[in-house]
Parts: structure tokens; C-alpha cells; sequence
């Protein structure tokens, strides 16, 4: 699905999905920036939702953010609540690239937006590059933990994100909203297995815990690397940010987390090189975040089978997008069998017979 690119690599061509250059320019114009169009900005190849472009705005470099194309689900692709994190969460926690302006007015460009700082660097996604060291996969992992355990670590009231979310009953809530997307993902032909799921959450939610900022999609692909280091220099896609439970943001990033042995639908993925290249597997990623931060893990499994279904609804959404044809992204043709291949693999998660 994604392959390993710089933050610099371009569309072109069919691929390419243009903008209303010439209104975004008036509309910068009104709050005192000027656009370049000539040459026009150019949409950054990597990623399956929002589209990002490479803009050039008095003369500095930034990135235009906006949702995909066609219908967009309930509460997803949120260029407001993306942009009022990124113009507060940066001030302690330096990954968080900074957000400077907002605009709700879909008569611009068709759709909200925001603009951004650009930080140029590396993207790992399925695939690991080919001139990293062939056990670099260790110390990505203990970066991931730590800074996974850094930003759970920042006082929500010390940005001015203390009212974001509602972390009052978050897990019962999360549940309920992913159980409603899958049955409106698959309608009348969801497997057997969404029901068994549905059911196996049901018996287990926790009761609310600690209360932290949650990225929501922490993965190695949002994060940009210093080319020659692999230190991070900035960690992206936050539209789904939000308040409640830091195991939700662990077992949202196990959920993409390969191990040799997994089941095909696993693989199909293609989030992280992490079957190989000498990553830690995904208990030991859980131990070594729960060493930094000192979490209690007991309710994890039940954040990892939630996680679970919820890649699979996304899957799952994504080939109805294809169908409907709200995209002819021929990737996106076989991601109804992927989602099927995750829900089976959820249960058997739920089941012990995986970490």
C-alpha cells in the first residue's frame, strides 16, 4: 500500500487531483499571504485519504491539507478538529508540525482545509528501504515507544486541548461507533465473525482510566525521519485526535503491527515493514511503551481486538468508495477481501491465538 518515499515525492499526471488555484490565492490574498501558482502545487503521492499538497506561500514552503474526494464517513477526515490540535499541540511537543490557518468555507477549494508547516524527510511505509541496516528495525521500534509514551505525557490543559473529545466512557463509545461503521460497511453481507466480535467487546469494556491527548492513527508511516539518523522530525495525520485512554493509541498501532506467521490479510496491509528487519514483536513493543510510561496493560487485548475491527472497517470502507466509484484507485479493488481476512484475524486475536 505504501511504499518507502520521501515527503517529497509527487503525483503527476492521471494521479493527480488539482485544486481551484487561482481562488485559494484570493482567498490567502484576503488574510495577507500570497500564493504561488506559477509553478502550480504539487499533491504529495503518499497516503489513501486526505489529499496533501506542497504549496509555496510568501515564499516559504507549506502543505495544504484537505478531506479525499466524494462522500466522506461521519466524523472522519476532520480539517477542523486536525488544524486546532496542530496550532496548539506543537508548543510541547515538538513533533507536531504547526498549523496557521483554517478555512471552513467549501466554496474555496470544495471542501475545509488548513495549511502547515513542511518538514521534509523520509516516510517508511510497507516496505523498509533498501539501504537501512538490516537490523534498523530495533531502534525504530523503541522510537516508536518512546515517542508514543512522550506525547501521552503532555498535560492536555497545558495546550488548550482539555476540551477536545469526551473521554467520559470512551471505550463503550468507541465500541459503539465502530460496531455502527461495520454494520454500515458491510450491510446485509458482513461475515459471521463482525457478530461474534460485537459481542466478545461487549462482555469486556473497561471502566474509564487514565486520560491522555490520543493521536488516534499512530503508525510508522505519520512519521517523517531525518534521512540518515531515522530520529523523527515530525509526526502527521492527527484529523482524528482526540482525549481517552492511551491503550486505545497501543492497540491502534498493534493493529498494524506484522509479525512473521500472521495470517495473509495481515500482510495485504502493507503499514509497516515490521515482520522483518529486526522490529520487536508486538508484545514486546506493548512491554517496552509500558516500561517508559509504567501503564497497567490488562485491558489491552481488549483495545487490540477494538483496534482490529476498526482497520477492517476502514478497509472495508475504502473498497465501497471503489465500488461506488468514488475512486479508481485500483488498489483499493481487493480491500474487500482484506477487510474480511482482519475480522477473522480480530477474533482470533480475541481468542488468544495471537498477541
Amino acid at each position: 500500500m505504501n511504499e518507502p518515499k520521501s515527503s517529497a515525492e509527487f503525483l503527476t499526471g492521471a494521479g493527480e487531483i488539482t485544486q481551484d488555484w487561482g481562488e485559494l490565492a484570493r482567498h490567502l490574498a484576503t488574510n495577507g499571504w500570497e500564493l504561488t501558482t506559477d509553478p502550480a502545487p504539487r499533491q504529495f503521492s503518499s497516503g489513501l485519504g486526505n489529499l496533501n499538497y506542497l504549496i509555496e506561500l510568501d515564499a516559504t514552503p507549506m502543505v495544504l491539507r484537505r478531506p479525499p474526494m466524494g462522500p466522506i464517513p461521519p466524523g472522519a477526515n476532520d480539517m477542523g478538529r486536525e488544524s486546532r490540535i496542530l496550532m496548539r499541540l506543537w508548543k510541547k511537543f515538538p513533533l507536531a508540525p504547526r498549523a496557521h490557518h483554517f478555512c471552513d468555507d467549501a466554496a474555496v477549494i470544495g471542501a475545509p482545509f488548513f495549511i502547515m508547516e513542511y518538514r521534509p524527510g523520509l516516510v517508511i511505509g510497507g516496505t523498509m528501504p533498501p539501504q537501512m541496516a538490516p537490523d534498523a528495525g530495533a531502534g525504530l521500534g523503541q522510537m516508536m515507544a518512546e515517542q508514543l509514551a512522550a506525547f501521552h505525557g503532555v498535560d492536555p490543559a497545558a495546550v488548550d486541548l482539555d476540551t477536545l473529545g469526551n473521554p467520559a466512557g470512551f471505550a463503550a463509545r468507541t465500541l459503539k461507533g465502530w460496531t455502527k461503521r461495520a454494520q454500515a460497511a458491510w450491510g446485509g453481507a458482513a461475515p459471521a465473525t463482525l457478530e461474534m466480535l460485537a459481542e466478545w467487546l461487549g462482555l469486556r469494556v473497561p471502566e474509564d482510566g487514565a486520560v491522555t491527548l490520543l493521536h488516534n492513527d499512530f503508525k510508522l508511516d505519520n512519521l517523517i525521519l531525518d534521512p540518515t539518523t531515522l530520529a523523527p522530525i515530525a509526526l502527521i495525520d492527527w484529523d482524528m485526535g482526540t482525549r481517552g485512554d492511551p491503550l486505545w493509541d497501543l492497540g491502534v498501532l498493534l493493529s498494524y503491527w506484522t509479525e512473521a506467521g500472521d495470517p495473509a490479510a495481515m500482510a495485504e496491509l502493507d503499514q509497516m515493514p515490521t515482520a522483518g528487519h529486526g522490529f520487536p514483536s508486538r508484545e514486546a513493543m506493548a512491554q517496552a511503551y509500558a516500561a517508559i510510561n509504567g501503564i497497567d496493560l490488562t485491558h489491552l487485548r481488549f483495545h487490540r481486538v477494538l483496534a482490529m475491527l476498526r482497520v477492517a472497517v476502514i478497509f472495508r470502507q475504502l473498497f465501497n468508495r471503489f465500488v461506488e466509484g468514488a475512486t479508481d484507485d485500483p488498489r483499493f479493488q481487493r480491500f474487500g477481501e482484506t477487510a474480511d481476512g482482519l475480522l477473522a484475524f480480530a477474533g482470533d486475536v480475541a481468542h488468544e491465538k495471537y498477541f
